[in-house]
């Protein structure tokens, strides 16, 4: 299994400054307004499973409530251009992939943007059904290292609970769940004494491309310009960072 490490963006997000905490905002409204949407128009995190995990998302990084309950009301169609959600599929250089989600009110505006990002970094926009046969929707829950922490019984604990797959590194633990399974597993691991840096439905390559310490750089810095985007509200890649 592939793809870029979620460590290194998190530390970029929690890390960032006062302009870009204001577009991490921006884009984690754009999260919740479409949960709403796809949620049948439900406003209620209760009967929106999709929408509480957006609204804990923006709470990890200590969004306000009264950004939240906007965002909520944006979804259900108040106040500004409606949000739509749009998925570019791409090549980064080395022959990665690229999956590209956005939520945008200007669809011409994101993908000009996109392609200009992807040719500058030597990859290239590609057709509907270029590279998205080769990811897989899967819930990722990322345990942080702490030395108050039996990572042994936080594994065994999350395999008990469904999880399909548990790799440990030097961060901590990368926990796969089916999409459906990862608020059981999220649970069972904060029982367990996991701190959990982040919990969410990824998309993971099948097909990784491993590439040198002289290369990862320049993969890395286009999915990092990709990530800065104010429409992109998630990158995934094939390259194995």
């Amino acid at each position: 299994m592939s793809g870029h490490s979620k460590w290194s963006q998190i530390k970029r997000s929690k890390g960032a400054s006062d302009v870009k905490r204001g577009i991490l905002f921006s884009k984690l409204s754009k999260r919740i307004s479409l949960a709403v949407k796809e949620g049948g128009g439900s406003g209620d995190p209760a009967a929106n499973l999709k929408l509480r995990a957006a609204i804990d998302k923006a709470k990890e990084f200590s969004m306000p409530n009264d950004n939240i309950d906007r965002a909520i009301k944006k979804g259900l169609g108040e106040g500004g251009a409606a949000i739509e959600q749009v998925i570019y599929e791409g090549y980064g250089p080395f022959g990665t992939a690229f999956l590209i989600e956005a939520a945008t009110d200007n669809k011409n505006r994101t993908v000009q943007s996109i392609k200009h990002t992807l040719s500058a970094h030597g990859g290239n926009l590609g057709g509907q059904g270029s590279v998205a046969w080769q990811f897989q929707t899967r819930g990722q829950i990322l345990v942080e290292r702490d030395a108050g922490q039996d990572l042994e019984k936080i594994e065994l604990a999350a395999i008990d609970a469904g999880a399909e797959d548990v790799r440990e590194s030097t961060e901590g633990l990368e926990i796969y769940t089916r999409p459906a399974d990862l608020e059981n597993v999220k649970s069972k691991v904060l029982d367990a004494g996991g701190t959990i840096a982040q919990a969410e439905v990824i998309q993971e390559s099948s097909q990784g491309v491993d590439l040198t310490e002289g290369q990862k750089p320049k993969v890395d810095a286009l999915f990092a310009e990709l990530e800065n985007n104010e429409d992109v509200i998630a990158v995934h890649t094939s390259a194995n960072l």
